[in-house]
């Protein structure tokens, strides 16, 4: 990886494990499709002018089907089961969960044949089952088991984002497909939002909370998150799992005081060997060749071999 795609990851790692501590502060007092409202809406707004000068908008409403899949598999859907589930379950055990991305990723791969698992890879795959099952086993209750089950379809979501922009978008300017996908799940969710808006108004923990998951972990992080995929590819993008996950353990314990058990970090070190193993690459990669675009108007990658 080069100079810039390790600023780029270790940016990112350290944005994306910032969510599960503000989603745990917001879901105290307002729903998950209110945040979710929130956090599309605002993240939007902020990347709307940026989207609007890179232009391509008709273009990508040529694209509209594709768009309204990434929109369900790496917005709409994630994260709704990621807020309605940590009205139960620790954003530190949210954000280890979370690592198991890279394994799904390696499946999906896998199955659209973009790449191969070999026997070195399928190990890989198996030891983060393992750790992901003991991650829930040891420090998830009865009650919990249904909110952390969830996290199933967040995992899948997240690792399909990428391939579907590859796919689908090669050539359109990221910040453009991330400005409309934003903006059709903020209009998805605004009835329920409006239906399940606040009684009163949130404390200034949770307003702060909600500008910082539209502000910083969505317009920022998405930026930031298009051009890592320009320059390392859109499955390895997926392994900057391996960083937040650990900021979010030490955010969730060093804010709120959550349990950090033995198993809960046996299991951890577990998901981040097999997705390690389980996304090792077969052969030496080709230079990515991008990179030297503006920020803003950089274009996804065509989808790879």
């Amino acid at each position: 990886m080069t100079r810039r795609g390790w600023a780029l990851f270790i940016s990112l790692g350290l944005i994306w494990g910032l969510p599960y501590l503000l989603i745990r502060v917001c879901v105290r007092e307002v729903s998950p499709a209110f945040l979710v409202f929130v956090r599309t809406s605002l993240g939007a707004a902020l990347l709307a002018p940026f989207a609007w000068r890179a232009g391509a908008m008709a273009q990508l409403l040529r694209h509209w089907r594709a768009l309204v899949s990434y929109t369900l598999v790496e917005i709409a859907v994630p994260w709704w089961f990621l807020s309605a589930a940590e009205e139960k379950v620790t954003s530190s055990l949210s954000g280890m969960l979370i690592a198991a991305v890279p394994l799904a990723g390696a499946v999906i791969a896998k199955v659209t044949g973009t790449d191969r698992l070999d026997r070195r890879r399928a190990s890989g795959l198996g030891l983060g089952l393992v750790g992901v099952g003991t991650l829930v086993g040891f420090d998830v209750g009865a009650p919990d088991l249904l909110a952390t089950s969830s996290f199933l379809l967040v995992v899948t979501g997240y690792a399909l984002g990428p391939w579907v922009l590859s796919r689908y978008f090669s050539g359109l300017p990221g910040i453009v497909v991330v400005e409309g996908s934003l903006l059709l799940a903020a209009l998805a969710y605004l009835p329920a939002a409006v239906a399940q808006h606040p009684a009163t108004v949130p404390s200034t923990d949770v307003l702060a909370s909600l500008a910082g998951l539209g502000v910083l972990c969505t317009a920022v992080a998405f930026v930031i998150f298009f051009e890592l995929i320009g320059e390392v590819g859109p499955m390895r993008a997926t392994v900057v799992t391996y960083l937040n996950p650990a900021v979010a353990a030490v955010l969730g314990v060093a804010v709120l005081g959550e349990h950090f058990g033995p198993a809960m970090g046996a299991g951890f070190v577990l998901v981040l060997g097999g997705s390690f193993l389980a996304t090792r690459p077969l052969r030496p990669r080709r230079p990515a060749g991008v990179g030297e675009a503006a920020l803003l108007a950089q274009p996804l990658p065509a989808r790879e071999p």
